[in-house]
């Protein structure tokens, strides 16, 4: 069955791990602005290049030109999409709308700040094979050392709490208007993510009906 979804959360709330089952489960593909961006770079179209002039000078790609190239890549799904960091601002969301794009459902992983940020503080990977590892709740059984292929785990460097608190102030901002906005349009559904990966994955499913 086509579906159009849209997978919002917070930094830390586990919505890369739940993208990646949905869009197998599912069978659509899982996009991100950033999979966009790479992929119309690579593939030198005019919006592509475009973008690249930003890209290269450090700078921020204008709302206009990201716009353009999310509406170029998914018109070429005909079977669905599971959208991840897009649209982030009320303008982008009538962009999205503009372009043709009727969306199913917006799913929003809600988890507490404390909790992310108690999460991503703890949070470690491995430098070899990108495992990843919780201090508290998902240790390696070697302190330090990937359980799978022996590499050194290590910790981001804006995993620490002031920054994660700025990261989140920047996603709340951001996000609320987001929220009222698919809200008002019937299509927002709400799942808590303070669940295991499997709890969230089956409330996930049930709001999607698949």
């Amino acid at each position: 069955m086509k579906r159009r979804v849209i997978l919002m959360g917070p930094p830390g709330g586990g919505k890369g791990t739940q993208a990646k089952t949905l869009s197998a489960s599912m069978n659509i593909p899982h996009i991100s602005t950033g999979d966009m961006l790479r992929a119309a770079r690579r593939e030198g179209t005019e919006l592509g290049k475009q973008a690249d002039s930003y890209i290269s000078a450090g700078k921020l790609v204008p709302d206009e030109l990201v716009n353009g190239i999310v509406a170029e890549r998914l018109s070429r799904e005909t079977n669905g999409y599971l959208l991840d960091g897009y649209p982030r601002t009320v303008a982008q969301a009538d962009a999205l709308a503009s372009s043709g794009q009727d969306v199913d459902a917006v799913v929003l992983i809600d988890v507490p700040d404390e909790l992310l940020v108690e999460r991503i503080v703890n949070r470690q990977s491995c430098a070899g094979c990108g495992a990843v590892y919780h201090k508290i709740t998902m240790p390696s059984k070697v302190p330090g050392r990937c359980d799978s292929c022996g590499g050194e785990l290590v910790q981001r460097s804006d995993d620490n709490e002031a920054v994660v608190r700025a990261r989140l102030v920047a996603y709340h901002e951001q996000t609320q208007p987001l929220v009222s906005y698919y809200k008002e349009r019937g299509i927002l559904f709400t799942i808590d993510g303070n669940k295991s990966v499997d709890e969230v994955f089956s409330a996930i499913r049930k709001v999607l009906e698949f």
